[in-house]
């Protein structure tokens, strides 16, 4: 029997995620190659948050505290991401690109920072003898800042000029599949970075990060390679005034509750990230886990968080509100953050595994909830979606970079209390200042609870006007 071509046509776009994205202007071809630049983008975010914390505090035995101000570095560059955006929105060029300048200089910022980061580390260690003061502190930061710098301006670039090449009916659809991609780069990254360093040294940890620097410019070039049309622009066009920047946010604030939306990403953002700099280090020292094991942990976040997604999607659909899905994911971390303080006295991997998978699933599903309310907020004028999702990426990186900084400092102080017998002999443990920080991670998620409240809406649903759940696809994602 001959099935007919149309029907292959009709499966494919029916089971493959991905084939209903592509557009006349914007083929899948050239999508998959564009969303190159957010497996780099992953996999540096997994040595910045996930592999080289590990590192620096087990492995070269630095303060919590400096590698916590090191890691929040790069975080805290991300508020910035809103005006990156809206400058390469109205950047001015002779041959009319707006988005490759900035995707080409973020690349080359991302590649310097990963090039100069294991020389400064080793050097930040202690290692060698220098006569410089502060060599390696400011090595270390300026490796981290530019990497975050490079990070942050790719990604934003690179989703923007997505956003532009795709038609109307495409565009949220080839948004999302970035994102999905994003996700699988810091999980596939997590397991091959964790796999090169299961012998570690500090030659190995030279090989991986220049390598991954390597890698990082490839995809980059490859991705930006003939993805935007060359558009002549006249002297006056350059010339013509752009519009302020603070105008397109006043008029954002306008937006009804986006205060208090602001302040419950902000809270739960703060909640969910202050064990970014600990997870892998507690892992390491507490349950004495590999280098190659701890860096599985990104890969079960990771994968937690698309679990997250998908579930949000479907709960979308039967039209259950975003408040109510954001509190879900709240509750979720809540149970996610006791299993791994239970963890250490039960001695048991596999339980702080699975408590970083909750913690993966618990974020996903605020930040995708959380994110759909910031861009259906009411709009006038000046801005759209992209301020929007601006908004909500700088309240949640400022909260992630503080919190990154929290963390690191409250574990060192609670450790050095402890040790010097102020908290009493039953709290003089290696694993207090950890688990102090994550209680503190418990009684944020409940702040955040009592800020979330008043965003749910009340519905009264009636049998003469039932709720028809309707199917999602990724148009449905937040872009």
């Amino acid at each position: 029997m001959i099935i007919p071509r149309s029907t292959f046509a009709r499966l494919s776009v029916r089971w493959l995620p991905f084939a209903d994205s592509a557009s006349e202007g914007l083929p899948l071809s050239q999508i998959l190659r564009l969303s190159l630049f957010q497996v780099s983008v992953g996999m540096a975010t997994v040595l910045l948050l996930g592999t080289l914390n590990r590192v620096m505090i087990v492995e070269l035995s630095l303060a919590a505290s400096i590698v916590a101000f090191m890691i929040a570095l790069p975080v805290l560059v991300a508020p910035f991401r809103a005006l990156l955006g809206f400058r390469s929105d109205t950047h001015r060029s002779a041959i009319g690109w707006k988005r490759i300048p900035y995707l080409w200089f973020g690349s080359l910022w991302q590649f310097g920072g990963l090039a100069i980061m294991p020389f400064a580390l080793i050097v930040l260690s202690g290692d060698n003898v220098h006569d410089v003061p502060f060599a390696g502190e400011v090595l270390a930061a300026l490796a981290f800042l530019m990497t975050g710098l490079g990070l942050h301006m790719t990604q934003t670039a690179g989703i923007a000029l997505a956003a532009d090449r795709a038609d109307d009916t495409t565009r949220p659809r080839v948004v999302a599949l970035l994102y999905v991609t994003f996700l699988a780069g810091m999980a596939v990254s997590a397991l091959v970075v964790g796999w090169l360093l299961r012998d570690f040294s500090e030659l190995q940890l030279i090989r991986v990060i220049q390598g991954c620097a390597v890698v990082t410019i490839a995809l980059n070039l490859i991705a930006l390679w003939k993805q935007e049309k060359v558009r002549p622009m006249s002297r006056t066009e350059r010339e013509a005034p752009r519009p302020a920047f603070r105008d397109a946010w006043a008029d954002y604030l306008r937006g009804g509750q986006a205060g208090r939306l602001l302040a419950v990403v902000f809270a739960g953002s703060l909640a969910f990230n202050m064990q970014d700099v600990l997870l892998e280090p507690y892992g390491g020292e507490i349950l004495g886990l590999s280098v190659s094991a701890t860096t599985m942990l990104t890969a079960a976040w990771a994968t937690g968080a698309l679990l997250g997604f998908a579930l949000a999607a479907r709960w979308l659909a039967r039209g259950q509100d975003h408040a109510r899905l954001a509190a879900r994911g709240i509750l979720i971390g809540i149970a996610a953050f006791s299993a791994v303080i239970f963890a250490a006295p039960m001695d048991s991997a596999a339980l702080f595994f699975a408590g970083a998978f909750g913690i993966g699933l618990g974020a996903g599903l605020f930040a995708v909830s959380t994110l759909t309310a910031a861009m259906e907020m009411p709009r006038r004028g000046i801005v759209g979606g992209g301020l929007a999702l601006g908004a909500w990426g700088a309240a949640q990186a400022t909260a992630a970079g503080l919190a990154v900084a929290a963390g690191g400092g409250l574990r060192d102080l609670v450790q050095g209390l402890a040790g010097a017998g102020y908290l009493g002999e039953a709290l003089n443990v290696p694993e207090i200042g950890y688990s102090v920080v994550y209680h503190i991670e418990i009684a944020l998620l409940f702040v955040t609870l009592a800020l979330l409240g008043p965003l749910v809406r009340t519905r009264i649903i009636t049998p003469d006007s039932p709720h028809k759940p309707q199917r999602i696809g990724l148009a449905d994602f937040p872009t």
